[in-house]
C-alpha cells in the first residue's frame, strides 16, 4: 500500500530525526576535538546540523530513492561488479552532452563508477588542471551548465552508474570570490586562509615543510602585493603553486564552507567526492603539515554530516602518503573510525611499476605485506595510471627488507621509465625533480611505459619482423599483467582512460604555452575515437587489449570473493619474480592470484593452492598462464593467474567442459 504525499513527508522528516539523533554524539565528540578551543560547540553543531537538514529538505526524489536503496544495501560499493573509468570529461567527450553521447562505450566496458576530472569552474589560464577553482557551485563553461550536469547524473544513474567527481577542499584559486574579498582587505574571509604579515611565520614552517612541485612551483608561501586594505601586502600560504591559496581548517567557517559545497554536489546527482589533497588541510608548527590528526578528524566530521542528508553518498581520499599513513583514510586508527569510505593505493600502484622495471615482485611482496588491514567497510580503488605522475615511493624499510638501495632504486625507476637505462623500453618522460632529495617524478602513458608504444611503431614499420612482434606481445602481456592485478586485488578497480585501447603519450601538449612546461599532459590524451573503432578489429592492439579487460572484467564481475569486504595477504615463494596474494572474504570464500613479472617462466611449488585454501582450484581467468608440472606450478613469462574453488565458481575457463 503506497503512503499519500503528507504521510511520506512524515515518515521522511522521521528519518532525518532519527540519523540526526544517532549522529549527533559522534559529530559534536569531533567538533568539540577540533574546535574546542574558543568556539562555541553548541552552536557551532547547530549550524551545521541546520545545513544538513536544509540539503536533506532539497534532495530531489530519485536520489532520495537511492538512499534508501543504498541504506538497505550499505555494501554496494564493495561488490565484486563495481568496475571504474576515470576520465577527463573534456579530453573524453569534448562536453557534458559529448559524455553522455559516449555512455555506451562505457556500458560495453561494464563500467559501474566513471570519475570525470575538470568539471568545477577553475582560474582561466594555468589552473593545474583544473584544481584551482573559482566557483565550488558551477561548472566549467567549455564544458556546459549545471543543468548539463544533473542531467548527466541522472543518466549515469539509470544506467547504474555512480559519479565522482573532485571536491578541492584543501585550496581555492586566487581568482576565487573568498581569495578575492581577502585581498581586498576582509578580515572575516581572511580567515579563510593562511595571511601572514611577513615571513617570521612563514620561515619557521619551511623547515619543515617539503616541496610539491620545486621546479615549476617553489616555497610554500607566496607574497601577494595587494593583499589588504591599504595594499600593504601579505604572504599567503600556497603549497601547490602561487594561484592556488591554502584553506584554513582551524576556522570552523572554513569547514562549513566546505560541507555546504559537498551537500550541493550530492544533491545534483553525484555519488562520489574525490577529497583532493585531503592529508595538506590542516596546518601544525613543526611538522611537515600533513597527515595531521585533525585531516582524519576534517574528513570523519564530513562523512558523519552528509551520512546525514544524503546516505547514497562516499567520500574517496585523494591521499598520495607514505605507507604506513595511507589505511588510516580508511578509518584503521587504533580505534576504528568511519571516516572516507574509499581511497587510493597508490602503494600498489607504485609495486606493479617496479616489478615490472625489475623483473622482481620481491619489493612489492614486502611493501604489500606491510600494509595493514581496511575496515570491512570501506575499500580501496585500486589502479595503473592515472592523469598525475608517479612519485616513486619506495620506503627505506620496505627496501632494506628486499635487500635493495632505497634511493638506488628510485633512480633505477625514474631512469628505466624515461627510457634513458640501457635495455628500457619504455618512453616515459621526467616531472618536478627535487635537486634537494634527487627524487624525480615520472609522466606517461601506460602503452608508452609499458613498452607498447615502441613496439607498436616497430612493428609498423616492419609487419615481417619476427623480433618486433615478439617484442609487442611482451608489452601488451605487461599492460594485462599489471591490470590482472589492479582488476583481482580487492576494492573498486579504476581504468585510465584510454589504457583499455593502449593510447600513447601525447605530446601535442608541448604545442600549448599553457601546459608546455607540465609532462603530467603526456598522460592525459584526447580520446580518439576512431582509434577506438579499431578495438572491433581481430588482432589489432586495441582489438587485443580492450577484448583482455573486458574478459577480467566480465569474470571479476561474477566473482563475488572479489568484493571489498575481505582481507587480503601477500604470500612468499622463493621465486624473486612472483607476486603471489590471497584475498578471503567472510561470506564468499578464498582467492589466489599469482603473477610472474619475469620474461622467463617461474615455479612455486604447487601446494601453494592448498596453502591458500583452495580444495579444487579452478584458473577460471582461463588464461592459460600456469600450468602444473611435477611438484611445481609453472607460470608463463609475463602471466597471470586468478584461482578459486571450483564450488564455489561461477565463471570457467574458456574451453573448459
Amino acid at each position: 500500500m503506497r503512503l499519500a504525499d503528507d504521510e511520506l513527508g512524515d515518515e521522511r522528516q522521521w528519518s532525518i530525526d532519527a540519523r540526526v539523533d544517532v549522529a549527533r554524539p559522534g559529530i559534536e565528540a569531533i567538533a568539540r576535538t577540533l574546535y574546542g578551543s574558543g568556539h562555541d560547540i553548541g552552536s557551532l553543531v547547530e549550524s551545521l546540523l541546520g545545513d544538513v537538514r536544509a540539503a536533506s529538505a532539497a534532495r530531489p526524489a530519485p536520489l532520495r530513492e537511492l538512499d534508501v536503496q543504498r541504506a538497505t544495501n550499505p555494501d554496494w560499493f564493495l561488490q565484486s561488479d563495481q568496475i571504474g573509468y576515470v576520465a577527463y570529461a573534456d579530453r573524453f567527450g569534448g562536453t557534458i552532452d559529448g559524455v553522455v553521447e559516449h555512455l555506451e562505450y562505457l556500458t560495453e566496458l561494464r563500467v559501474t563508477y566513471l570519475h570525470l576530472m575538470k568539471v568545477i569552474k577553475a582560474r582561466s589560464g594555468a589552473n593545474d588542471g583544473g584544481y584551482a577553482v573559482v566557483d565550488y557551485g558551477d561548472v566549467d563553461p567549455a564544458l556546459g551548465t549545471r543543468k548539463d550536469l544533473e542531467k548527466l547524473a541522472d543518466e549515469l544513474r539509470r544506467r547504474g552508474i555512480s559519479l565522482c567527481i573532485d571536491v578541492v577542499i584543501n585550496h581555492t584559486a586566487r581568482e576565487h570570490p573568498w581569495a578575492r574579498a581577502a585581498a581586498s582587505g576582509s578580515k572575516r574571509h581572511q580567515a579563510y586562509y593562511h595571511v601572514f604579515a611577513d615571513r617570521t611565520l612563514p620561515d619557521r614552517y619551511e623547515r619543515n615543510l617539503p616541496e610539491v612541485f620545486p621546479e615549476i612551483a617553489p616555497g610554500n608561501f607566496t607574497w601577494e602585493p595587494d593583499m589588504g586594505t591599504n595594499g600593504e601586502g601579505a604572504w599567503v600560504w600556497t603549497t601547490f603553486n602561487t594561484y592556488q591559496w591554502d584553506l584554513n581548517y582551524a576556522n570552523p567557517a572554513v569547514f562549513r564552507e566546505a560541507l555546504r559545497v559537498v551537500l550541493d554536489l550530492a544533491n545534483l546527482g553525484v555519488d562520489v567526492m574525490r577529497l583532493d589533497a585531503v592529508a595538506f588541510t590542516w596546518k601544525r608548527l613543526g611538522t611537515d603539515c600533513q597527515n595531521q590528526p585533525e585531516a582524519h578528524l576534517i574528513a570523519q566530521l564530513l562523512r558523519a554530516l552528509v551520512a546525514i542528508a544524503a546516505p547514497a553518498v562516499l567520500l574517496k581520499a585523494e591521499a598520495i602518503v607514505p605507507p604506513d599513513q595511507l589505511v588510516p583514510y580508511l578509518g584503521a586508527h587504533q580505534r576504528q573510525r568511519r571516516e572516507c569510505q574509499v581511497a587510493y593505493h597508490n602503494q600498489l600502484m607504485v609495486m606493479l611499476w617496479s616489478s615490472l622495471a625489475s623483473q622482481d615482485a620481491r619489493l612489492a611482496t614486502e611493501a604489500l605485506s606491510a600494509l595493514p588491514p581496511t575496515p570491512a567497510d570501506a575499500t580501496w580503488v585500486t589502479y595503473l595510471r592515472c592523469h598525475d605522475d608517479i612519485g616513486w615511493a619506495v620506503s627505506d624499510r620496505d627496501a632494506d627488507a628486499a635487500q635493495m638501495s632505497a634511493d638506488g632504486h628510485r633512480r633505477f625507476l625514474a631512469s628505466f621509465y624515461s627510457g634513458q637505462f640501457p635495455g628500457s623500453y619504455a618512453e616515459g618522460g621526467h616531472f618536478s625533480s627535487n635537486p634537494a632529495s634527487g627524487d624525480v617524478r615520472t609522466t606517461g602513458s601506460a602503452a608508452a611505459l609499458c613498452g607498447i608504444s615502441s613496439a607498436r611503431r616497430s612493428v609498423v614499420a616492419n609487419p615481417t619482423d619476427a623480433q618486433a612482434a615478439a617484442a609487442l606481445d611482451l608489452a601488451i602481456r605487461r599492460l594485462l599483467l599489471a591490470y590482472g592485478v589492479v582488476i583481482s586485488f580487492g576494492g573498486i578497480p579504476l581504468i585510465y582512460m584510454g589504457d583499455e585501447l593502449a593510447l600513447d603519450n601525447d605530446v601535442s601538449y608541448l604545442d600549448d604555452p599553457m601546459l608546455a612546461d607540465d609532462s603530467r599532459w603526456m598522460n592525459r590524451p584526447w580520446m580518439d575515437w576512431n582509434l577506438a573503432e579499431r578495438r572491433r578489429i581481430p588482432g589489432t592492439v586495441e582489438h587485443r587489449v580492450f577484448g583482455a579487460l573486458q574478459r577480467m572484467i566480465d569474470v571479476r564481475r561474477v566473482s563475488p570473493v572479489l568484493s571489498g569486504g575481505g582481507r587480503t595477504w601477500i604470500h612468499r615463494y622463493a621465486a624473486p619474480s612472483v607476486l603471489a596474494w590471497a584475498h578471503h572474504h567472510p561470506r564468499h570464500g578464498m582467492f589466489f592470484g599469482v603473477a610472474n613479472f619475469a620474461e622467463v617462466q617461474a615455479r612455486i611449488p604447487k601446494w601453494c593452492l592448498g596453502h591458500a585454501g583452495l580444495v579444487r582450484p579452478v584458473d577460471v581467468l582461463g588464461s592459460g598462464h600456469t600450468q602444473v608440472v611435477g611438484d611445481d606450478l609453472v607460470i608463463e613469462p609475463l602471466g597471470v593467474a586468478w584461482y578459486i574453488d571450483a564450488a564455489e565458481s561461477l565463471v570457467w575457463p574458456a574451453g573448459a567442459d
